[in-house]
């Protein structure tokens, strides 16, 4: 594996880290009330800190971008599931069950089958202005199609979110590398066009993540999560060279290694039926968390002059 892809692999990391840590704790905060609003969402440190992380863990997602191909960095994205196993079990205070850890055990074993296929040099060529306004209208055509009313819009919701978000990467590293690796002061008019298709599909796919997960998490996030890599696998196979190494075995090893993968994503999004078991799912105890179940953080007042110290505890 190169040095480029060995950094790109190491910023994914540390990003799904971080996002795993900011949905955790965001699932906190929205079940500690129904009636919170954004002015006090807004003085609450713990939202600030979740939307930091959220800002980190997307600078360093498009950081690697600019040193690794599409098919290593966004197959990572599926770590953000495995490190919230650990996380979640931690805010819930539960110990991490059996099922999410066959989930990241199968998730991790098809990442590195992924890994040892598609690692590659530093990406170099990028999408055309023609290229990138003709995949932006390919996928504006199927996001409409997806989000047409009828039966089980959660999953079509979920498909599209992953296929806009997916999108927006690929057309993210265009933008990344094309203004990276040029001595001109400015941004071209094709390297805006990009940056205002990345700003749409990004937006598109959070709003429509949302509308997915009205109906349950499990199911339209394991969606998402693998719809996302697999569109951006396709452009950067097909339009950016991004190609797998080994030859015909390569490609079978991959093809495993991303069943695999999905298999221990699906478990680690698995939503179990009826009331949530604690202590074979904590991931699942944290996310299915009824407003004002979770426990209050304890207020601070002064203490009394005559008393030590200067707050405690209420």
């Amino acid at each position: 594996m190169s040095a480029a892809a060995l950094l790109a692999v190491g910023l994914s990391l540390v990003s799904a880290v971080a996002y795993a840590a900011a949905a955790v704790a965001q699932e906190r905060l929205a079940s500690r009330g129904s009636g919170t609003g954004l002015l006090r969402l807004l003085g609450t440190g713990a939202w600030w800190s979740a939307v930091g992380l959220n800002a980190a863990a997307a600078l360093l997602h498009v950081v690697a971008l600019k040193y690794g191909p599409l098919t290593v960095v966004q197959p990572l994205g599926a770590l953000t599931l495995v490190a919230a196993v650990p996380l979640g079990a931690r805010a819930a205070g539960r110990r991490v069950g059996t099922a999410e850890w066959r989930g990241t055990a199968l998730t991790l074993l098809g990442l590195a089958a992924l890994l040892v296929t598609a690692s590659g040099p530093a990406p170099v060529r990028v999408l055309s202005l023609t290229e990138a306004l003709a995949v932006a209208g390919t996928t504006a055509a199927l996001i409409g199609v997806l989000s047409r009313p009828g039966a089980r819009p959660g999953l079509r919701h979920a498909t599209a979110s992953g296929v806009a978000s997916g999108v927006a990467s690929a057309l993210t590293q265009t933008v990344t590398v094309a203004a990276t690796d040029r001595t001109g002061a400015g941004l071209s008019v094709a390297e805006v066009v990009v940056a205002v298709l990345v700003a749409a599909f990004a937006t598109g796919g959070l709003l429509l993540s949302q509308t997915a997960y009205r109906g349950g998490l499990g199911a339209p996030l394991a969606v998402v999560t693998l719809s996302n890599p697999l569109v951006a696998a396709v452009i950067g196979l097909t339009l950016l060279g991004q190609g797998l190494r080994g030859g015909a075995s390569g490609v079978l090893l991959a093809l495993a290694g991303a069943g695999v993968a999905a298999r221990g994503v699906l478990l680690l999004t698995r939503s179990p039926a009826g009331p949530v078991d604690d202590e074979e799912h904590p991931v699942a105890a944290v996310l299915a968390l009824e407003p004002g179940t979770a426990t209050a953080e304890p207020a601070l007042v002064p203490r009394r002059p005559e008393q030590p110290g200067h707050l405690t505890a209420r």
